[in-house]
Formats: C-alpha cells, sequence, structure tokens
C-alpha cells in the first residue's frame, strides 16, 4: 500500500472515530421489548461508507450506504451499495453480504464475514468478484459502533496473467436500533 493511501486511511479513521463519538444515537428496540442490544437476533444496522480510490487511471471519490438486519445473535445478512464519482467511468457497487460478530466480549467486538459484489461501470461489462473480511468493532455511545479490519477480495473471470486480488483495510461506523 503507498504511503499517501496510508496516510489517508489514517486521518478517516481519525475522522471517523471523532465523529462516532459525537453521534448521540438512541438505540431504540426492534423486536426486543426494551433497548435493543446491538448485534442480537431482530436489529437492524446502518452504516455508511466515505472514502477514496483509483481505478482506470482515475481518482475516484467514494460514498456508499448499508443496511443489515441480524438474523441471529450475532449473524448478520446485509447489502451495500457504494457509488464510485468524480473520476470517469462512474461505478456503482453492490454487495449483499453475511457477517458473524461475536458479540459475547463488552468492549471489543470481533467480526468474520463473506461478499459476494457486481461493480456496474459506465461502458463496460458488469465485473463480478467475491470476498472475506475480518476485523473488531469497538462500542461507541448509545448504538454507535466503530470497527476496523481487513478485506480480502478476489475477481472473477479474470485473466490468469494479472493479479485479480486486492486486499485492504476498511473502516466501519455502524449505528444500531
Amino acid at each position: 500500500m503507498k504511503k499517501k493511501a496510508i496516510k489517508k486511511v489514517l486521518v478517516l479513521l481519525v475522522l471517523l472515530g471523532s465523529a462516532a463519538q459525537m453521534l448521540s444515537v438512541n438505540a431504540a428496540s426492534v423486536g426486543t421489548s426494551g433497548v435493543s442490544t446491538a448485534f442480537s437476533k431482530g436489529a437492524t444496522s446502518v452504516g455508511i461508507v466515505a472514502g477514496s480510490g483509483t481505478a482506470f487511471n482515475d481518482n475516484y471519490i467514494i460514498l456508499g450506504v448499508g443496511i443489515g438486519y441480524y438474523l441471529f445473535n450475532g449473524l448478520e445478512l446485509g447489502v451495500d451499495v457504494q457509488h464510485w464519482f468524480s473520476g470517469d467511468p462512474a461505478i456503482t457497487k453492490v454487495s449483499p453480504q453475511v457477517k458473524y460478530v461475536f458479540s459475547q466480549a463488552e468492549v471489543i467486538k470481533p467480526y468474520v464475514g463473506a461478499f459476494y459484489r457486481t461493480a456496474y461501470i459506465d461502458g463496460y461489462d458488469n465485473q463480478d468478484s467475491y470476498g472475506y473480511r475480518a476485523g473488531a468493532y469497538f462500542s461507541g455511545s448509545k448504538g454507535v459502533y466503530v470497527g476496523g479490519g481487513i478485506v480480502y477480495e478476489e475477481y472473477k473471470d479474470c485473466p490468469s496473467y494479472l493479479d485479480c486480488s486486492n486486499t485492504y483495510p476498511e473502516i466501519l461506523i455502524s449505528v444500531n436500533f
């Protein structure tokens, strides 16, 4: 990873951590007969994606949103949508996913997950990929969690002479209610 990219990730982590501490979101109950416990059966999560990326020899600003629902304690099914803009061509990514959060610990909550992603690229064929992630959430205030981890992604239908995988860090803010 380039030094410039590492600096951007660190700055983003500090900004997101600060924003999470300032958020005052009440954790409303959803099917739990009281204040909900994040990552428990019946809880819903909403996350945001903000960052930058490079593709097609162009720089992009990335914005997105994700929503998830906990089928069982710790087991979330969700979907993320990202739009890459300010570069050419425009890119939109849709990612259904599954994640398991080990919610027994009070402060740090490790997670593992898998996803399938389709990238819709203006003027090009869609690009499919799949991947895995691992990391941890850190308790914030009133249902807000900040997390970070690592993602491995591999592209399908990629020529054997190209490197068709990518590993990158992720920073997460999740609001659970």
